[in-house]
């Protein structure tokens, strides 16, 4: 029976430390934990899905080598159904190394991201056969695009997870249904493509939504880790609406690790859409699975505990 998610995007082999606080320059610190598995906001987003009962296929590169087979070999345990588009290229997995602070469970982050990876054929659009949601994370843009087109034509739903602005965003957006922002994405200024930017305040927020909104999704929404999530909204008439949704509060102390916080939400909402809800229902839904997993470690460390509680 065919998935009715498929999740486009990066795979990374992600070597996780915690610590009690990051080094500074020329400085050696002791980790007390450490976890290698597959990350990489597609393939998180991915078994999300998964593990909330949603079969799901992910369109990624992970190709040959030592380190492929262990994010492969984790896919796997995961459930999740992987169409690799470069399986004989070797050593083109990103690595990311990523610092927990054990006290706040904040985390830095270093990654290669798909900078090795070689040019890729276009999917097939019979990859979409029974899909009722696509989600792509604006990594291999090739490829996203293709899914995307096939996925317009055929009435599915399209979310973007908007973690930063990158070269081909712009064309993405265009094919693009719904995008769900991170807080530190940024439209690029003139003569600057990497979208950087300071702290934007509740006005310069709803200015990014309606630039985003310009390019083509009717449903922009921007989180902002703990801190309420504004959306921006148009329907059939062309009528804009506006609401903000605060996620459930969580105390400092209970936070364990915000690693891939963002990848639940946009998991769990694609799962919900997926599912046939709403994308305002389906929000929420991926607001409240994404606080629920920083009381835990990783991305996916949530979903061993009882979901009855979440």
């Amino acid at each position: 029976m065919p998935a009715p998610l498929v999740c486009c995007g990066l795979t990374t082999l992600d070597v996780t430390q915690t610590l009690d606080r990051l080094p500074a320059a020329d400085e050696k610190v002791v980790a007390d934990g450490l976890d290698v598995t597959f990350g990489g906001p597609a393939a998180n987003a991915a078994a999300v899905a998964v593990g909330l009962g949603v079969p799901t296929t992910l369109v990624t590169v992970l190709g040959t080598g030592p380190l492929a087979d262990v994010a492969r070999g984790g896919l796997a345990a995961a459930g999740v159904a992987v169409v690799d588009l470069a399986p004989d290229a070797p050593d083109v997995l990103p690595v990311s190394t990523v610092l927990v602070t054990r006290a706040t469970g904040e985390r830095a982050v270093v990654s290669v991201n798909g900078a090795r990876t070689p040019r890729l054929p276009a999917p097939t659009a019979d990859l979409l056969t029974g899909v009722r949601a696509l989600l792509v994370d604006g990594h291999h843009p090739d490829a996203a695009m293709a899914l995307a087109r096939a996925a317009r034509a055929a009435g599915v739903p399209v979310l973007l997870d908007g973690g930063s602005w990158k070269p081909t965003t712009a064309d993405l957006l265009t094919v693009v249904d719904l995008a769900v922002l991170s807080g530190d994405f940024r439209l690029p200024a003139p003569g600057d493509a990497r979208g950087l930017g300071g702290v934007l305040d509740d006005e310069a927020v709803d200015a990014l939504l309606d630039a985003v909104a310009a390019y083509g999704p009717s449903f922009v929404a921007r989180s902002a880790g703990a801190g309420p999530v504004r959306l921006r909204h148009a329907g059939p008439d062309g009528a804009v609406a506006r609401s903000v949704l605060r996620p459930p509060a969580v105390p400092r102390g209970a936070v364990v690790d915000t690693l891939g916080a963002g990848d639940v939400l946009h998991g769990a909402m694609a799962a919900a859409l997926a599912r046939g809800e709403g994308p305002s229902d389906a929000l929420a839904e991926g607001v409240r699975r994404a606080t629920a997993s920083v009381r835990y470690a990783g991305a996916r460390g949530w979903l061993g505990a009882s979901r009855d509680r979440f």
